[in-house]
């Protein structure tokens, strides 16, 4: 049992270090495969895992149908309005398509994930050879960090909503409450995950730079020569690595070219991974973005002649968190892809950097290859080849977002009640006049 509890705190390879996050999302059948043996580690399918992922997505489509023909929502019980209907069906219509498309791409395309943390754990061990070692225990915490993050946030959201729906007498059933709030526990998870990704690929990339910047330092001070010295380990924040590398320069410039070409096919294998299902988080985040900052406008701006147990002040914090934890999951997209990219564009000043203080024709030489290289090998993140997952990003939902809103916002102000009152009071007004002149 101990040896068990060991390797959960104190992992010694990349294997070891993703295992409690993927415990999690086996649990939910994410990840339908297990890290099996002991010397020489690895992945493998699970049909419990798959057995696990046909429960989950059966019980919640079970939840969905009820809530369906019960024809309740949670969004239903703040207010009714022919947006609100319309707002809501499409909630319901997109969750259930994105449920289903998340265990889809999970469970088909699971050979791309498993084939990406073999490309990992391989490139750790090409970085071993240059002088890094990766603190995995600090990954495994950060990794922790980010689930109880996860987890607290999820758990206040639904603790506070609920609380605040029986306070007003106001009790769901457990599957509506299931159909509106495991939605947000999956996609947050899938959000987790690939967050987990890109953290190892800029680790890596950072990694590659440190050695190629360790070497420009070396040549800077006449350090460096071809010869064996004794090694010394200098603790970093992430990894250890050798402060005197006792390789030669085209020697490491070889294995950085060839670490380099690893660290970009893996992300290749991610990105075909996860381009789906970031399609499918992306898109119903901005649809639920969408409505819920169009319920918080209409109400605080007076446009809403909503009936409603719920008082102002509880009806907008329970949207603006919902509008908040959807943004987040965007936020936590794209700037763990922009931190991947950015970092690993550094690389090609550092070549050049290099390109330009070496005099060695063998080293040069290698290092036109690398700069060759840098050009032709590029890491990008899309969501189905539609878009790019960039802060670029941020500007075009901020456009969509402001269009839509407007759209309805004078769809509010152009509904038939609004004419009808406005009808009624002309004619009211007319009647006045007339009986004044009379």
């Amino acid at each position: 049992m101990w040896p068990i509890w060991r390797q959960l705190l104190s992992p010694r390879d990349a294997y070891g270090a993703e295992q409690t996050l993927l415990l999690f999302t086996y649990l939910l059948g994410l990840t339908p495969f297990r890290l099996r043996g002991h010397g020489t580690r690895h992945f493998e399918l699970s049909r419990l895992g798959y057995l696990n992922a046909l429960l989950q997505l059966t019980f919640f489509g079970y939840c969905f149908l009820s809530a369906l023909v019960q024809e309740q929502s949670i969004v239903g019980y703040f207010f009714n309005s022919p947006i609100s209907q319309v707002g809501d069906s499409l909630q319901k219509f997109i969750g259930m398509t994105g449920m289903f498309t998340l265990f889809l791409c999970c469970g088909l395309r699971v050979r791309l994930l498993i084939r990406h943390c073999d490309m990992i754990a391989c490139i750790d061990n090409h970085l071993l050879d240059v002088g890094i070692c990766f603190n995995y225990s600090r990954i495994m915490s950060l990794r922790h960090t980010k689930l109880l993050l996860i987890a607290g946030v999820q758990l206040a959201y639904l603790a506070s909503s609920i609380s605040m729906l029986i306070y007003n007498d106001v009790r769901p059933s457990y599957t509506v409450a299931v159909a509106f709030y495991v939605p947000q526990l999956f996609l947050l998870s899938i959000v987790v995950l690939f967050g987990a990704i890109l953290h190892r690929c800029w680790q890596q990339f950072d990694a590659l730079n440190k050695v190629l910047k360790n070497l420009a330092h070396q040549w800077d001070t006449r350090s460096i020569k071809a010869v064996q010295k004794q090694r010394s380990l200098q603790c970093l924040d992430s990894f250890s690595m050798y402060t005197i590398v006792t390789k030669d320069p085209a020697e490491i410039i070889q294995e950085s070219m060839e670490i380099h070409q690893l660290i970009c096919e893996a992300a290749a294998t991610a990105n075909k991974y996860f381009t789906y299902q970031l399609l499918t988080i992306i898109s119903i985040a901005f649809l639920i973005i969408v409505f819920d900052a169009y319920y918080v406008l209409e109400t605080l701006l007076g446009k809403s002649k909503r009936e409603s147990k719920f008082k102002t002040v509880e009806f907008v914090t329970f949207f603006s968190c919902q509008m908040i934890l959807y943004l987040i999951a965007i936020v936590s997209i794209v700037e763990g892809s922009n931190r991947a990219i950015k970092k690993s564009e550094k690389t090609g000043a550092i070549v050049h950097s290099l390109l330009n203080k070496t005099k060695s024709p063998e080293v040069r030489e290698k290092l036109h290859q690398f700069s060759m290289q840098l050009m032709h090998l590029k890491i990008n993140f899309t969501a189905a080849g539609l878009f790019n997952i960039d802060r670029t990003l941020y500007f075009t939902i901020s456009g969509a977002l402001t269009t839509y809103l407007i759209i309805l916002l004078q769809f509010t102000s152009n509904s038939p009640s609004n004419e009808s009152s406005t009808g009624f009071d002309c004619c009211e007004a007319y009647h006045n006049m007339t009986n004044h002149t009379v």
